[in-house]
């Protein structure tokens, strides 16, 4: 398949088995998205520093603020996807799924390259449980990716 059919239309919420839900992240998230990131930033570099130069410690709301407006723009053209991570009533942001072209790293074949975060406080958890048992079948069953690649 190519990376996003035009007719198709990504999910604008999606609820988890643990009550949780996942919606497409916008810049006005800034105020619960921040903490989050950066709540959790030694460990988001470990992850994702080395490819993406992010979360520097030093990141500021307003860099931020520009993240998730670019964000929000690449889902609108259906270019990648932010899905944020929310409890009911959103107040808080408990992390984030990326859904990506491919790259060269992928191994071939793959259709989609995926990675997703928690929050330090969910790490580990029953939330982290739920989304390792639901991602892979929602990008089967909602988006139709045959071979996803999962980025640790």
């Amino acid at each position: 398949m190519t990376w996003i059919p035009d007719e198709f239309e990504p999910p604008s919420r999606v609820d988890l088995p643990t009550g949780h839900h996942l919606r497409p992240i916008r810049e006005s998230d800034v105020d619960i998205d921040y903490p989050a990131v950066m709540g959790s930033q030694g460990r988001l570099w470990a992850k994702y520093g080395e490819a993406w130069g992010w979360p520097p410690a030093s990141m500021t709301r307003e860099e931020d603020r520009e993240d998730l407006a670019r964000h929000e723009a690449e889902i609108a053209a259906k270019e990648t996807f932010n899905y944020a991570v929310f409890p009911e009533g959103e107040g808080r942001l408990l992390g984030c799924v990326y859904l990506d072209p491919p790259d060269d790293d992928c191994p071939p074949g793959t259709d989609v390259l995926t990675s997703w975060w928690v929050v330090d406080a969910e790490a580990g958890g029953e939330l982290q449980q739920a989304l390792e048992e639901f991602l892979p079948r929602w990008l089967r069953d909602e988006w139709g990716f045959r071979q996803p690649h999962v980025d640790p």
